[in-house]
């Protein structure tokens, strides 16, 4: 097993273009240093981390999943995850933070693919913001994972400089490591299904606020805001318009059984009903 993760061709590659190197973390002094990167991306109100020291060694311990990205001795990204149900099968990546914009962590989730496939485990599942644009392009086209379940309120009220003043919708996206579209996405080939011609807007946005369209199609674009964080800050009313909005539409879709085929250029996921 450790050979054929050390061994990883496509995690390597994207190591090397981001500048890092991805390794499991053990010590104690390791979990610190994610300790202070996770509070310098999350700002969260004190003495209520994203995760604890002792959760991390905890895990670290029993064999999880804890790792961090360097460059030189600087550490830039770390993800935490642990194994989920069913057994065997399944790892959940619990928190992932990175420096942004420089491929960190791109780097990262690769190194916890090659990771789980060294397990012998077949997918990756996580929770996002279906609002946040950028995570929700990085999930679904650059790294080829889908959405499979809306959860509404996941985390109940959050208090860091991020979420604050905003309710916790979540989205479960589920990555299948062995699937052609996440292969091709770990060879740096970006998933961008085309929109069928008979795509109707869901949801699209006008003056800056969510627009309700017809969802009974086959194939629904559901929009989502250009940068929902600075629009928590500077139009409050305007994201909890936009919050309701997704909530209603996409959750109300996915929980119909419709699926999430893909994120578009423009900012929409291309969601299709079953045949």
């Amino acid at each position: 097993m450790k050979d054929s993760f050390q061994n990883d061709v496509c995690a390597e590659a994207a190591a090397r273009a981001a500048g890092v190197r991805v390794r499991e973390l053990t010590a104690l002094s390791e979990f610190e240093e994610v300790h202070r990167l996770f509070d310098a991306i999350w700002h969260p109100e004190p003495g209520n981390p994203p995760i604890s020291l002792d959760t991390m060694r905890a895990l670290s311990h029993a064999g999880d999943y804890v790792a961090g990205a360097y460059q030189g001795d600087r550490m830039v990204g770390a993800s935490v995850a642990f194994f989920g149900a069913p057994p065997g099968q399944v790892l959940h990546s619990h928190l992932t933070g990175a420096s942004a914009g420089r491929g960190i962590g791109f780097a990262l989730k690769l190194h916890q693919r090659a990771w789980a496939l060294a397990w012998g485990l077949d997918r990756i599942t996580w929770t996002y913001d279906p609002l946040v644009r950028r995570n929700a392009h990085f999930n679904l086209v650059k790294l080829g994972a889908r959405p499979e379940e809306y959860l509404p309120c996941f985390y109940g009220a959050m208090d860091d400089a991020i979420n604050a003043g905003d309710e916790s919708d979540r989205v479960l996206a589920v990555w299948r490591l062995s699937e052609p579209q996440v292969v091709a996405a770990a060879r740096g080939v970006r998933c961008l299904p085309g929109v069928p011609p008979d795509a109707v807007a869901g949801l699209t946005g006008r003056d800056g606020l969510p627009v309700a369209g017809p969802a009974d199609a086959r194939v629904v674009l559901v929009a989502v805001p250009p940068d929902i964080e600075t629009l928590r800050r500077t139009d409050p009313a305007a994201a909890r318009a936009w919050r309701r909005a997704v909530r209603d539409v996409l959750g109300g879709l996915m929980e119909e059984g419709a699926r999430v085929a893909g994120f578009t250029g423009e900012g929409d996921y291309i969601v299709e009903r079953a045949a």
